[in-house]
C-alpha cells in the first residue's frame, strides 16, 4: 500500500513539473526576444540611418515689388540714415518665391517659399535682422511635401540658418534645418538664395550635425 502511494505521489509530482514547464515555455521565448530586440533595433537604425534623411539644394528666386511685398512699413528711420528695400524696424515683409534647381532664375521650378519676415533691426550699421517664417513646399527628387521653418534672418550679406518646426507629405515628422546663403543680386530689385535643406526623421535626429 504504502508503494502504491509512493508512486501515485511520484506521478503527480512529475504530471506537475511537466505542466509547469509548459506554461513557462512562453514566457522564456519573450524573455529572450525582448533581450535580443535592443541590438537588433540598433542593427535596423544603423542600417536604414540613411534611408531616413534628406538634403538637396534648391535656389530661391526674390524679386521686389513682384514675388515679395512691404505691407507694413515700419518706424521711419533716423534722418539721414538710409533704409534697406524692406525698411525700418517693424517692417513687414511679405513673399512668395520660386524655388528652382539651379542659380538660374530660367531653370526648373521645384517649389515654392511662401511666408513674412518682420524687421527687428533698429541699428542700420549691424545689417537688417529680422524674424522670418516660411513654408517651403517642394516636389523634387521623388519627394513631394512642405517644411515649416522659423528664425532670425542676419542680414542681406550673411548666411542664415533655420530650423525646421514642422512638415507635411513626405516631410511629415521631419526635422533639421534649413541654411539660406545669398548668391548674387540682378540689380537692386532681384535677390538670389541658396536655401540648403537637411531634414532628418526620427529617431535619426540624433545623427544630425550643429549647423
Amino acid at each position: 500500500m504504502a508503494a502504491t502511494n509512493t508512486a501515485t505521489s511520484l506521478v503527480l509530482c512529475l504530471v506537475m513539473i511537466f505542466s509547469t514547464h509548459r506554461l513557462l515555455q512562453p514566457l522564456f521565448h519573450l524573455a529572450a526576444a525582448a533581450s535580443s530586440s535592443p541590438s537588433s533595433s540598433r542593427s535596423k537604425i544603423s542600417k536604414d540611418v540613411h534611408d531616413k534623411t534628406v538634403s538637396f539644394t534648391l535656389y530661391q528666386q526674390e524679386t521686389m515689388n513682384r514675388t515679395g511685398y512691404v505691407v507694413v512699413p515700419g518706424v521711419d528711420a533716423a534722418a539721414g540714415q538710409p533704409t534697406d528695400d524692406r525698411g525700418p524696424f517693424g517692417s513687414l515683409y511679405v513673399f512668395r518665391d520660386n524655388l528652382t534647381v539651379r542659380a538660374d532664375s530660367s531653370s526648373r521650378v521645384a517649389g515654392v517659399a511662401e511666408g513674412s519676415s518682420i524687421s527687428t533691426s533698429f541699428d542700420d550699421e549691424d545689417g537688417r535682422r529680422s524674424l522670418s517664417l516660411s513654408k517651403i513646399t517642394v516636389h523634387h527628387r521623388g519627394y513631394r511635401g512642405s517644411v515649416s521653418i522659423l528664425g532670425g534672418t542676419c542680414n542681406l550679406t550673411k548666411p542664415s540658418v533655420y530650423p525646421v518646426v514642422g512638415g507635411t507629405g513626405d516631410f511629415t515628422y521631419a526635422v533639421g534645418y534649413v541654411r539660406s546663403s545669398p548668391v548674387h543680386s540682378r540689380g537692386q530689385s532681384t535677390q538670389t538664395y541658396k536655401m540648403e535643406l537637411r531634414l532628418y526623421w526620427p529617431p535619426h535626429a540624433y545623427y544630425a550635425p550643429i549647423p
